[in-house]
């Protein structure tokens, strides 16, 4: 008898809600349709209560996992801008952003089922021990202990997996990649891939081998359990479309990694 394989399966998440006021970020809905997972902006780099609601109205309606995007507080840089707050400050940043979008999601009839850190915080929680510890901190503040999506290696994981949280490891097939396997920062040539058939290419490389390569050519270890499709991207819903695509035809499962943990 031939050995079972197990299909390798893989969740879609993208950063959702990222408007404010007037400004909206384009292709939302079409995005809800192909991923799995939603992160939503809950106000602070991004996002205000009436999109908020929409947008976890859609995802409800639509099946998609909603989960809480926390940032920094930083409206005018997008998230994207280091801040030097102190771990209880940012415990309590944290703690009122996943506590407005749980109201959000409640009242839309669907639960609060992550916490993915956005931008600067994503990049800092995995380096800066006071703010890994942060995130920790305000995530263990609530009734329910929800899974936190983010980089594997990095000192949130580490942190998180310590005190009991599950880890989703993430990666991005619409960002390059260093030799060291931290993201090339989007002020460096070639940072932002915008290429539908090459990010396809790049996710089902990491979802089918656990690798990706990096901006040096070389072939590093990358354990992904969810792939990101960053919604301000250029084409964000074609390079979504043609990604799951790609994934589906070399016999990946796309499902969310939340609600199959």
């Amino acid at each position: 008898m031939s050995a079972t394989t197990t299909r390798p399966t893989v969740s879609l998440n993208s950063d959702i809600g990222e408007g404010f006021g007037n400004w909206k970020v384009l292709d939302e809905e079409t995005l809800l349709s192909t991923i799995t997972d939603a992160n939503v902006a809950c106000g602070f780099h991004a996002g205000d209560p009436d999109t908020m609601a929409r947008m976890c109205a859609l995802a409800a309606r639509q099946g998609v996992t909603v989960g809480a995007h926390v940032g920094f507080h930083d409206l005018r840089g997008f998230g994207r801008r280091y801040i030097a707050v102190p771990q209880e400050t940012l415990a309590n940043d944290v703690r009122y952003q996943i506590g407005a979008l749980l109201a959000f999601a409640s009242a839309a009839g669907t639960p609060l089922s992550y916490v993915k850190p956005h931008g600067a915080l994503y990049h800092s929680a995995a380096t800066r021990a006071e703010h890994a510890q942060a995130l920790v901190k305000a995530m263990l503040s609530f009734e329910r202990v929800v899974p936190v999506l983010c980089q594997t290696g990095s000192l949130l994981a580490r942190f998180a997996e310590e005190a009991g949280i599950p880890v989703i490891a993430e990666g991005f097939m619409d960002r390059a990649y260093t030799a060291s396997g931290t993201l090339l920062p989007r002020s460096e040539p070639g940072a932002v891939i915008s290429d539908p058939e090459l990010a396809a290419e790049r996710a089902v490389q990491m979802v089918t081998t656990q690798t990706v390569t990096a901006v040096s050519g070389e072939t590093i270890p990358m354990a992904v359990r969810s792939l990101c499709i960053h919604s301000d991207s250029p084409g964000a819903a074609v390079i979504a479309r043609t990604v799951r695509a790609a994934l589906e035809k070399a016999g990946v499962e796309v499902a969310s990694a939340i609600t199959r943990r």
